[in-house]
């Protein structure tokens, strides 16, 4: 914790043209935005990380490679929305996603493109710099697009589910001064939602990510009721690559085993959550993540009730979350 006289010397005058920066490069995205000084994101830059055909994912190597030629890219885009009407204001904080998650020897190469490029902006423009999990990334800008912020200004813990490619997890989020911590309680014990998309897709022979695509396939298809895996707060979704693959071999129907895909993943994150209510009754819920910008998954989890999802700009990987938490950390400090 930082001290009194620390933080006394740390205090700045706040201003209505501060702005704070986020920059996040995960396995698949590199991302930078800006919120301004009464939290409102208004810059929200990405571009995807290039995979070859048939391929089903990008080696960290080959990730950190393509963030390194990204960044230049998308800087330049962050300058020259800067130089279009934003002359007056300053960057007064950037921060970064220095981890995948909030949790003792959680790291990944490919956040080392994001880490270094804010050290560089902070020793360039002399402003402070903070370092947050990709994940409470995710959550946060999964409340921002919600309009659900309040949550982390109260005092009652929330859950959230982060369900991507790389994660998926059932979380209980506890607000605390700077934003919040976060405990994994559940999630899958195999195979992660968004892997197991992109593999049925990819064996569609879709590009990657298939997610997208999948979903545009499958509007028209209706609900079936999927056999799942759930035992408590735990899921196993590894099962469900396999009836996919079965299914797309015993009927070469890319709508109808995209739509399988999709509401066997919408009844397993349905148990979890009623489970999850058996313990914390009537909870809040919120669906973070890339796989929760799908609108069938979504509207079979709205019927639950008090969840919230954010809008598909902010449910993909982006670096949203991390700018208002950037503003949250500063605004903290200069009290």
């Amino acid at each position: 914790m930082m001290s009194l006289l620390q933080k006394s010397q740390k205090t700045k005058k706040m201003s209505e043209k501060d702005l704070f920066l986020g920059i996040d490069t995960s396995n698949y995205t590199t991302s930078v935005a800006l919120c301004n000084d009464s939290g409102k994101v208004i810059l929200n830059l990405k571009k995807l990380l290039p995979v070859k055909a048939g391929e089903r994912g990008l080696r960290q190597s080959d990730a950190l490679f393509a963030h390194t030629k990204n960044l230049p890219e998308i800087m330049r885009g962050l300058k020259a929305f800067l130089d279009s009407g934003y002359r007056d204001h300053r960057i007064v904080a950037v921060g970064c996603s220095a981890t995948p998650r909030d949790a003792e020897g959680s790291y990944m190469p490919c956040f080392l493109a994001g880490v270094s490029a804010a050290e560089t902006v902070s020793a360039t423009v002399g402003c402070e710099k903070y370092s947050f999990s990709h994940q409470n990334g995710h959550v946060m800008a999964a409340l921002y697009s919600s309009g659900m912020t309040s949550l982390i200004d109260g005092e009652m813990p929330f859950a959230a589910f982060h369900v991507s490619g790389g994660t998926t997890e059932l979380l209980l989020v506890k607000p605390n001064t700077d934003s919040f911590s976060i405990e994994q309680i559940g999630g899958s014990d195999d195979m992660n939602a968004g892997q197991a998309v992109d593999r049925t897709g990819v064996l569609m022979g879709l590009a990657f990510p298939c997610g997208k695509e999948m979903e545009a396939l499958c509007t028209s298809v209706p609900y079936k009721k999927s056999r799942i895996s759930v035992k408590g707060l735990k899921c196993n979704l590894s099962g469900l690559e396999n009836l996919a693959a079965k299914l797309y071999a015993e009927t070469g129907d890319k709508a109808v085993t995209s739509a399988f895909c999709f509401d066997f993943i919408a009844d397993t994150l349905t148990q979890l959550s009623l489970n999850l209510r058996e313990i914390y009754p009537d909870i809040p819920i919120v669906f973070a993540g890339g796989v929760m910008s799908n609108k069938r998954i979504a509207k079979r989890l709205s019927m639950l009730g008090n969840v919230f999802f954010s809008e598909p700009e902010f449910s993909a990987d982006n670096a949203a979350g991390t700018a208002l938490l950037t503003r949250r950390a500063y605004t903290s400090d200069n009290e």
